[in-house]
């Protein structure tokens, strides 16, 4: 099994800023299990030994001027990785090597497979319930159960990855872009479930910040791939504000009111436009596909 797994054209892609403690024993590992993969550091602008650390370990390592973003740097990565397949993983040793592998025997059955973690696995109480509101907002808009959306353990095919990387933003936030694109586009997700290590050093992430980003950029590849799955909820809301408003007036004013009529005018008109969104979007896949 071993044997198969080395011969496959597979690129590790490990994004990188300021993770000099962990990244060097990550990569070492990876290179002792798969000898045949390429391991491609993309190091965001990072202030101490990152590059160095993980050039000595036997790395392949593309730098950016300055700190761009996570995200930023696995669309480099994407661009640049050499193997037929990528394998997403963190540098700052959360992600165990050992399973690539696990993540690799689906890669025929699969577009995409995304290492789960468990609560266990989540930083902290508010992230892990920030995290369960993130994989239900995604559930509900592709109609499938996301179970980790914002894992950045993932397998892709190179090709169809660079399909969508003018989509994926600058910031932490790519994972969750690269899951509802693939989902909405009619692409199959595979979730393992993984264990994670404690990481070394602080972590990049700020949870309020980055979470209202997240959910900015839910909302924004919803309305790109499932634009009613937003669009008929708010139409639906200002449609029984109006009736239930008219009910109200009708009976207590004996009229139907200017406020009755702004509301439900603003239902039929944000249907609409989901309507022509929709449209939109499928000329669009018509292009595409």
């Amino acid at each position: 099994m071993q044997e198969n797994q080395n011969s496959i054209s597979v690129t590790v892609l490990l994004p990188a800023f300021n993770e000099e403690l962990s990244i060097g024993n990550t990569i070492r590992k990876i290179k002792e299990l798969y000898p045949d993969f390429e391991v491609l550091v993309i190091d965001d602008g990072s202030t101490d030994q990152t590059m160095n650390v993980a050039m000595e370990a036997g790395a392949d390592v593309c730098p950016h001027p300055y700190n761009i973003g996570n995200g930023a740097a696995i669309k480099t990565g994407i661009r640049c990785a050499n193997g037929e397949w990528i394998i997403m993983m963190d540098a700052d040793g959360q992600h165990d090597p050992d399973d690539i592998a696990r993540l690799l025997e689906y890669k025929d059955t699969h577009d995409m497979i995304v290492g789960a973690r468990n609560s266990e696995g989540q930083a902290s109480m508010l992230r892990n319930f920030a995290n369960k509101i993130y994989n239900n907002l995604a559930s509900y808009v592709t109609k499938f159960k996301v179970e980790d959306l914002t894992s950045g353990f993932r397998l892709v095919k190179t090709e169809t990855a660079r399909d969508f990387v003018y989509l994926l933003p600058n910031t932490f936030s790519y994972p969750s872009t690269l899951t509802i694109a693939y989902l909405r586009s009619g692409r199959s997700i595979k979730y393992l479930p993984i264990k994670i290590s404690k990481r070394q050093g602080k972590s990049k992430i700020k949870l309020f910040q980055d979470g209202m980003r997240f959910f900015l950029i839910i909302t924004k590849i919803a309305t790109l791939f499932s634009p009613l799955r937003i669009f008929l909820p708010v139409s639906l809301f200002f449609f029984i504000m109006g009736m239930g408003h008219y009910v109200y007036t009708f009976f207590t004013l004996h009229r139907f009111t200017n406020m009755s009529a702004l509301l439900l005018s603003t239902s039929a008109i944000v249907f609409m436009m989901g309507l022509v969104s929709e449209q939109v979007t499928q000329i669009r896949y018509e292009r595409t596909t």
